[in-house]
This record gives structure tokens, sequence and C-alpha cells, in this order.
């Protein structure tokens, strides 16, 4: 019986042997390519969403995360970095915590495509509560009135202004001030609008008014009094 089988195989072997490759190219032809599957790696966007209320992000992870993406070939030839988003959800963030584990299920993918790895797989993260407060004005001046007159007093509208932010970005004494106020030249009392500047980016208005209306009091200088003349002795 071996010996039988032994040269069943052997017997016209090259002929067999041309027939096992045109079978293997067959299939491969045949073979639908969506069911081939491969892999690649991406960069993509990784964002944060749901930040409760009463908090704030006062430390961004990275901007981007590595993933690796396996999927048939002929969807995978179709699925670029600008279609993908990593999301984290903060929805129960708390200040205490400030690493976040990244996962796979962040991401949301075309059916049949699936993220096997995601780099780095935490990131760090800081929360701070939100505070409010209330800041001076203070007017921003530029430049000398014309010879002969002075400034004699500067009014603000508004003289404080409302704002929030994360509660370590304030300081006490702090003030916010208008963009410059340019006086060059002037000869009598003018008033300027002018932009409100927060001291810091993380500061926020808690109104809709940015600006303020700056009275500048322009006077003559008072003509300088001569000494009275000394009466000479009879």
């Amino acid at each position: 019986m071996r010996h039988t089988l032994v040269r069943w195989v052997t017997r016209e072997w090259p002929l067999k042997l041309v027939s096992l490759g045109l079978a293997l190219g067959v299939w491969l032809l045949l073979a639908p390519s969506q069911k081939m599957s491969s892999e690649k790696s991406l960069t993509i966007p990784l964002e944060t969403r749901n930040v409760p209320p009463h908090l704030e992000i006062v430390e961004r992870p990275p901007a981007t995360v590595d993933i690796t993406l396996r999927a048939p070939n002929r969807l995978l030839k179709e699925i670029g970095p600008s279609g993908l988003v990593a999301r984290i959800d903060l929805d129960r963030a708390a200040v205490v915590q400030q690493e976040y584990a990244l996962s796979t299920s962040m991401i949301a993918v075309p059916p049949g495509a699936q993220v096997v790895k995601i780099s780095p797989s935490k990131v760090t993260i800081k929360l701070e509560r939100t505070a409010e407060g209330t800041l001076e004005v203070h007017a921003t001046l530029r430049g000398r009135p014309a010879p002969g007159f002075h400034v004699d007093g500067v009014e603000i509208d508004p003289a404080t202004v409302a704002v929030q932010g994360p509660e370590s970005r304030f300081r006490a004494k702090e003030y916010a001030a208008t963009a410059p106020v340019d006086l060059a030249g002037i000869t009598q009392p003018t008033v300027f609008d002018a932009d409100i500047l927060l001291p810091r980016p993380e500061l926020r208005f808690l109104s809709s008014r940015t600006s303020a209306r700056v009275s500048v009091h322009i006077v003559p200088d008072q003509p300088t009094a001569r000494p009275a003349a000394k009466k000479k002795n009879p």
C-alpha cells in the first residue's frame, strides 16, 4: 500500500506540480481581495470633549496619537488620517485625576476596519476649578499733549470688569489694562474707545463688553507767577 502511494505521488510529478501551481494561481486570482487584510500606521488628532462646566483644562494632552489599523486591503487603501479622530470623554473627570488611559474604542472606524494598537496608552490632563473675579481697569496712556497743555485727570467706563478662568490664574492686586491711548499733540478733552486687555489668556470676560471709554481731561498749563518786585527804600 505504501509503495503504491509513493508511486502515485511520484508518477508524472512534473505535471502534478504544474497543476498545483495553476490551482494556487487561480485561487489567488479569484480570492476576493477584500478578504485579505493588512495593517498600516497612522497619526490622527486627539480631542477632548464634555469637560464638566465647573472645571478648566490647564494642561492639555498631546495633539495627536499614533494608531495601527487593520482592515481588508481594498478598504485599507481608502482610509486616511483625515477621517479619524481619537476622543477622550471627560464627563466624569475630577481635579485629582491627571492620567487618562487611551483605548481603541475611542476611535470610530469604518465597518470592517479595526484599531489594534494606540500609542501612547495614556496621557496627562490637568484640570482646575473655574473661578470668577473682578479686575480694575487701568488706562494705558502714550505720548504727551501739545506744549502748554497737560493731563488733569482720566475717567474709565467701566472702571471694573468681571472675568472667569482657572483658579490658579488669578493674582492679588492684578488689573486689566486698556489698549494704548495716544495723547500726542492733543489740546482739549478727548474721549477714546479702547479694547480691554486681560492680564493672561486663560481669563475670559463674563460680559459681552470688552472695550472701555477713556475720557482724558486736557487743560492748559497755568502761567508761572512772577515773583513780586521788591520795593526800594527811600
